[in-house]
C-alpha cells in the first residue's frame, strides 16, 4: 500500500473517489465535538476522531469521510467556547451525511463516533434509515472499545479511577496526537461535588436519593466549574495515549474488514465467509 495513497475522502477528487469505490469498501463517518475537555486539553476533540478515522481507514483499507466537528450535549452549553447542536439538528445533519453516500449506492458505512453523548441520537437515525431505506448502519463508540485488560496494563490499580470527562482516555490520546495543544500545567482534579435539592450530585445526569440515581437536568458548570466531570489526568502520558490509539485503530480496521464482507440489507445473513 503506497504511503501517498489517499484515505480521507476530503483529500480526493471525485474521480479518485469513484475509482476507489469500484470495489466494496467501508466508509467511516467520523463524529466529534467542540466542547471543554477540562482546563488542560483542547476543546476541539473532533481532531482526535479525524486523525483516528483516517488512520483506521488506512489500516482497514477503507475510506474516511470528513468529520462532523459538532455533537449533541446540552449540559455543556454552559461552558463558553463549545458549540453544541440541538437534538433535531444533529439527527437531520447525520441523516443527510449518511444519505449523501446511500443515494449513490454506497451502503457499507460505519459511524465512527468520538462523542459518547451522540449515541442515543445515532441509534434513532440508524433505525429511521433502516425502516425507510432497508439499510442497516453500524455505529462504533471509539472511547468505549478499550478493553479492561488494556486499562489494567496501563494504569494498574488506578484503572478504575482514571476514566472520566476531563480525565482518561482523552487526555493521553491528546498528549499522543495533539501534544502541541496541551496545557498540563492547568490540569486539576475533579472538584468536590455539591448538592441539588439537598441531594448529592452524581454527575450532569442527576443526583442520588437514598443511594439511588435520580435524574435532574444539571449543567456542567454546576457539577464542576472547571469541566472535570470525572477521572484523573495526572496519570496520563503520550505513551499511554499511543497504546490507546493503536488499539482503537487496529480494532476499527479489523471491524472494517469484517463489515466489508457483510450485506447491509440483510444483516441477519451474517458474514460471507461463514
Amino acid at each position: 500500500m503506497s504511503d501517498t495513497m489517499k484515505f480521507a475522502i476530503g483529500d480526493m477528487t471525485h474521480v479518485e473517489f469513484a475509482q476507489r469505490m469500484q470495489r466494496p469498501r467501508v466508509i467511516l463517518i467520523p463524529l466529534g465535538s467542540q466542547e471543554e475537555q477540562g482546563p488542560h486539553a483542547p476543546m476541539g476533540d473532533y481532531r482526535l476522531t479525524e486523525k483516528l478515522g483516517e488512520m483506521s481507514a488506512r489500516e482497514g483499507d477503507g475510506l474516511a469521510a470528513p468529520t462532523l466537528p459538532f455533537g449533541f450535549a446540552e449540559f455543556f452549553r454552559s461552558m463558553a467556547g463549545g458549540m453544541q447542536l440541538r437534538a433535531n439538528t444533529f439527527c437531520a445533519v447525520l441523516e443527510d451525511m449518511l444519505g449523501a453516500y446511500l443515494d449513490h449506492g454506497h451502503e457499507q458505512l460505519l459511524i465512527f463516533n468520538g462523542h459518547t453523548t451522540n449515541a442515543g441520537l445515532i441509534d434513532q437515525v440508524c433505525r429511521k434509515i433502516r425502516r425507510e431505506r432497508g439499510v442497516s448502519i453500524a455505529s462504533l463508540n471509539i472511547w468505549k472499545i478499550i478493553p479492561d485488560t488494556l486499562w489494567t496494563s496501563l494504569y494498574g490499580e488506578a484503572a478504575g479511577s482514571v476514566r472520566g470527562h476531563g480525565g482518561e482516555p482523552l487526555t493521553s490520546a491528546c498528549m499522543h496526537l495533539l501534544p502541541h495543544l496541551m496545557r498540563p500545567d492547568l490540569g486539576r482534579a475533579p472538584a468536590q461535588r455539591g448538592t441539588a435539592y439537598g441531594l448529592p450530585m452524581a454527575s450532569v445526569s442527576g443526583v442520588r436519593f437514598e443511594g439511588q440515581p435520580l435524574q435532574l437536568p444539571l449543567d456542567c458548570h454546576e457539577v464542576d466549574p472547571s469541566g472535570v466531570l470525572g477521572g484523573r489526568s495526572d496519570l496520563a502520558s503520550a505513551e499511554k495515549g499511543e497504546a490507546i490509539c493503536d488499539h482503537i485503530v487496529s480494532h476499527t480496521a479489523r471491524l472494517m474488514r469484517h463489515l466489508v464482507q457483510c450485506d447491509p440489507r440483510n444483516m441477519l445473513a451474517g458474514h460471507e465467509s461463514d
